[in-house]
């Protein structure tokens, strides 16, 4: 299989690093024009100076924008121009007891993780109708599945994406445009790396085994018993843009290594 996304052009929401980072570069190495985005000047410019070098003779660009507020998420819609292709990657995580999480933090989620997919989808979806050909991705999470005790507030906000997928899939029907959800599980992004890098000055061991280590101990339940890479996540998420994905809609791909114990 040979995916060509030559003519195509891709948004990928808060791809300055981790699994946008990968996304967007899978999609440039197939063809496609990409729209970078992050929340400042600088990580947009380092991005594109860094992809550049990586794929010459790919076409990008780059808006920043913050998708936190309306205000964003307007200002990125009105730079974008005609998209194809929009991968909601945008969200924020943390852990936090639910009885410490206040309404600011709850709303903080929602706006990020939800109604910045709402607000792009609901801006560029109907320029894809009109063309009768288009993909929107939501970056979900196994967690939004297999809902994670100690950040309830993500969980429930990634599951929130997976209705919206849903939803949405099912209003463009028959116009040649389709939906999904892509659900990561634990995957070894410039963010878990961070998170870790104690641990492997402490014992030694290479990033990898302390995060598969890691796995184990809070998802012992993962089949492949490692964390994916971003590379990973970014292959299904580029199959799933493509043409030969046509008769993929309203699905919720999972790219959890397993996690959610189920065979559906």
């Amino acid at each position: 299989m040979k995916i060509d996304l030559s003519g195509k052009r891709a948004l990928v929401t808060a791809s300055t690093g981790g699994i946008g980072l990968a996304i967007a570069k899978g999609l440039a190495e197939a063809g496609a024009e990409v729209v970078i985005n992050g929340r400042s000047q600088q990580s947009v410019d380092d991005t594109l100076t860094r992809l550049a070098g990586e794929l010459p003779g790919a076409v990008l660009s780059g808006i920043a924008a913050d998708l936190g507020s309306a205000q964003g998420s307007d200002a990125l819609v009105g730079s974008a121009g005609a998209i194809d292709i929009l991968v909601n990657n945008a969200g924020i995580y943390g852990l936090q007891d639910f009885f410490d999480t206040d309404d600011a933090l709850w709303d903080q989620y929602w706006h990020t993780n939800v109604m910045s997919g709402v607000r792009l989808s609901r801006a560029l979806l109907p320029a894809m109708v009109e063309k009768g050909w288009g993909r929107v991705v939501f970056i979900s999470s196994e967690s939004g599945r297999n809902i994670p005790a100690d950040m309830i507030h993500y969980g429930v906000s990634k599951t929130a994406q997976l209705a919206l997928s849903r939803g949405l899939a099912k209003r463009v029907a028959g116009s040649g445009v389709t939906v999904n959800s892509v659900l990561p599980g634990p995957t070894l992004s410039d963010g878990l790396a961070a998170m870790l890098q104690e641990e492997v000055q402490r014992s030694g061991q290479s990033l990898e085994a302390v995060a598969a280590d890691f796995v184990m101990a809070h998802r012992p339940t993962s089949v492949i018993q490692r964390a994916a890479s971003t590379e990973e996540v970014a292959n299904m998420v580029v199959y799933i843009c493509s043409l030969q994905a046509s008769a993929t809609t309203g699905a919720a791909v999972r790219v959890d290594g397993g996690v959610v114990d189920d065979i559906v």
